[in-house]
């Protein structure tokens, strides 16, 4: 009973992290066909069946592994604690997808203080659990580990009061989800501010000016005669998170993203229902769509044929795209597909 349970486990752990990943490739093997979906499968299935595979193959590794002791009772609960930090990046993910704001960007980072900060205590042995053998002293690699999770734990605190926190900004909730998303300290954003933003818009990362609809967004973007740039995100989507912190961060992109394009951010899994009078039946999938990011699911799928986040997509002020998409990139190659994208719309 024990290995059925660990191998749901394993299951469920696996393919909801790689669930994303999987449904492109086997969008792409029905819609496409070609070696890329035979390649994608074989080396995620080889992945999780190798290390089961060469033992089979040679047990006798199994012999030279560690006997059990109180280092493994250590190991058990560095990984426990780790586990309990990363149950609560899930929860935040829950909590993103439904906007209940009750785990914003402040509370979050406060609970992984707490949490690798008791780490750090164990470590240096402060604190032991039941099963802990006695420690007469401290290991070299194990005061060393410690050192370095009280760094960590060191270096979240000024995400307290605003710090971007780049090493690990893509795991807390954005700056935006936050009870105060300028920072503290006098960066708040002024009324007069507030008033000068476009019918439909708000302040995204970096404070760029973002839509959430597209339909209103591409409606800004004629008024203005700039071209839209379709960012199609996930509020639990890591790699959307890095994209922003590392990518859009760089001045010169930043540059172009606040003054020569309109944003407009649609979020794949915001489950806020659509009006009774919007809700339809897609006509690709023939699946009911019923909340908002169930309708950017259809748009992606049905113009682009893929499911991936992130994906930038350039259009012009008539909806039409001026440039091939785009997706999870470095600085230089994103900026030269800005650049490349604004110099057909200006043609």
């Amino acid at each position: 009973i024990g290995i059925l349970f660990m191998a749901l486990a394993l299951a469920i752990v696996s393919f909801s992290c790689t669930g994303p990943i999987v449904g492109t490739l086997l969008f792409e093997a029905a819609s496409q066909g070609g070696i890329g979906p035979i390649v994608g499968m074989f080396g995620f299935s080889l992945a999780l069946a190798l290390p089961f595979m060469l033992f089979a193959m040679f047990p006798g590794w199994l012999n030279t592994l560690p006997k059990s002791g109180g280092w493994l009772n250590t190991v058990k609960v560095f990984l426990g604690f780790l586990e309990l930090a990363l149950a609560f990046k899930f929860l935040s993910n829950a909590d993103l997808v439904l906007q209940l704001h009750l785990l914003e960007r402040e509370v979050f980072i406060a609970v992984w203080i707490a949490i690798f900060g008791a780490l750090t205590l164990y470590l240096f042995g402060k604190i032991q659990t039941p099963h802990d053998s006695p420690l007469p002293f401290i290991s070299v690699g194990r005061l060393l580990l410690g050192v370095f999770v009280l760094m960590f734990t060191v270096y979240m605190i000024p995400g307290l009061w605003g710090a971007p926190l780049k090493l690990i900004n893509a795991f807390p909730p954005p700056m935006e989800y936050s009870e105060s998303p300028r920072g503290f300290g006098g960066g708040g954003t002024s009324g007069a501010s507030v008033e000068a933003l476009p019918v439909g818009a708000k302040y995204g990362p970096h404070d760029i000016i973002a839509f959430d609809d597209y339909e209103t967004g591409l409606a800004y973007a004629k008024s203005v005669n700039k071209p839209v740039m379709v960012d199609f995100t996930g509020f639990a989507c890591v790699n959307c998170r890095k994209m922003e912190n590392s990518v859009w961060s760089d001045e010169r992109v930043l540059k172009l993203l606040k003054e020569d394009l309109v944003l407009v951010s649609l979020y794949v899994d915001d489950k806020r229902p659509l009006p009774v009078e919007k809700q339809y039946v897609s006509k690709d999938s023939g699946e009911e769509i019923e909340s908002i990011g169930d309708k950017w699911t259809d748009m992606i799928i049905t113009r682009y044929k893929t499911n991936t986040q992130p994906m930038y997509v350039l259009q012009n002020t008539a909806g039409e795209d001026i440039s091939p998409t785009i997706s999870y990139v470095g600085t230089e190659e994103y900026l030269a597909w800005l650049q490349n994208g604004l110099a057909n719309f200006r043609k």
